[in-house]
């Protein structure tokens, strides 16, 4: 069964609210029981929006939006420029030198030797 998903700014209220309880002499345990959220819930909050206040925790959002869309562009751009890349490459090699790379399909850092099945 899953539970109510909060919003980051209840999770600031809510971990505001646990450490008041625990400062007056509450266990954690009693604590998470009276704002009804799990022991696990409560530390994995902890761990991702301890010490946050409001403010900072709108700014890490705007962060974290602004960080999705630049990986974004940069993955669009890489995609549009690789078969221009692909060209530099193949311009830059010798008439008498193997393919490049990217056209080759193998790996130039690893050098096999073919293997005949009737050595095998």
């Amino acid at each position: 069964m899953k539970g109510k998903r909060y919003k980051p700014e209840e999770i600031v209220n809510i971990l505001r609210q646990m450490d008041v309880l625990i400062a007056q002499g509450q266990s954690i345990l009693e604590a998470t029981r009276h704002v009804s959220i799990t022991e696990q819930t409560y530390y994995r909050w902890r761990q991702e929006y301890g010490g946050l206040k409001t403010d900072q925790l709108k700014k890490l959002k705007d962060l974290e939006t602004e960080n999705l869309r630049l990986r974004k562009a940069v993955s669009d751009l890489t995609l549009e420029n690789l078969p221009f890349l692909c060209l530099v490459i193949r311009r830059s090699f010798s008439p008498k030198a193997s393919k490049p790379p990217c056209q080759s399909g193998n790996r130039p850092d690893k050098k096999h030797k073919p293997v005949s099945v009737s050595a095998i």
